[in-house]
């Protein structure tokens, strides 16, 4: 209750302006957030050109590079969130973390380790419905999957809305979803 430190990912596209006015919304809240680049300064125009570079740096650097990221920080009990790749790789984090407060995941997912276990934490998904990046077979198996885990998990989705809804300088961008994702997002922070 009170202020969190949250640790927001990026997504394919990488450290966006985007992603700076999600960190800007969440400061406005009056929470703690960082913003690490995984992508090294790298930003791109389409998901393709961030998934082969996504692809090049190759999964566990990526992995390692937030990791490194988080070290620092995660003594003092961090809520991860991301979007899209972001969100998978907040939720691998969060599941590895004892300390972890609570996971925001904003447009995906990542699969979960069969040891995975958490105690009770708070998991807020927000996506698209459907997505073409997270079908619903997939997103029934991954609640239950995330509930065995112990997390207490909540799903949002959005009707006919794009991938990435709340990015307002993509195609996919949806104002009255996006709006809803932030108000229902700020309110399960709130109860952290």
């Amino acid at each position: 209750m009170g202020p969190m430190n949250i640790m927001l990912f990026h997504s394919t596209y990488g450290l966006t302006p985007a992603v700076h006015a999600a960190a800007a919304r969440l400061k406005d809240a009056g929470h703690e957030v960082r913003v690490p680049d995984l992508f090294e300064g790298h930003t791109f125009d389409t998901v393709e050109e961030g998934m082969a570079y996504k692809d090049e740096v190759g999964k566990d650097e990526l992995l390692k590079r937030a990791v490194l990221a988080v070290a620092p920080y995660s003594d003092q009990g961090l809520v991860y969130a991301g979007f899209s790749l972001g969100a998978a790789t907040a939720q691998t984090l969060a599941l590895g973390d004892a300390k972890a407060r609570g996971l925001l995941l904003f447009h995906g997912t990542s699969d979960i380790a069969e040891n995975a276990t958490v105690d009770e934490l708070p998991v807020q998904l927000h996506v698209a419905d459907p997505d073409p990046f997270e079908s619903h077979d997939w997103l029934n198996s991954w609640y239950l999957q995330m509930q065995r885990t112990g997390a207490d998990v909540e799903i949002y989705r959005y009707p006919g809305a794009g991938h990435l809804f709340t990015d307002p300088d993509l195609h996919d961008y949806d104002q009255a979803a996006a709006e809803q994702t932030w108000r229902v997002a700020l309110g399960f922070l709130a109860t952290l």
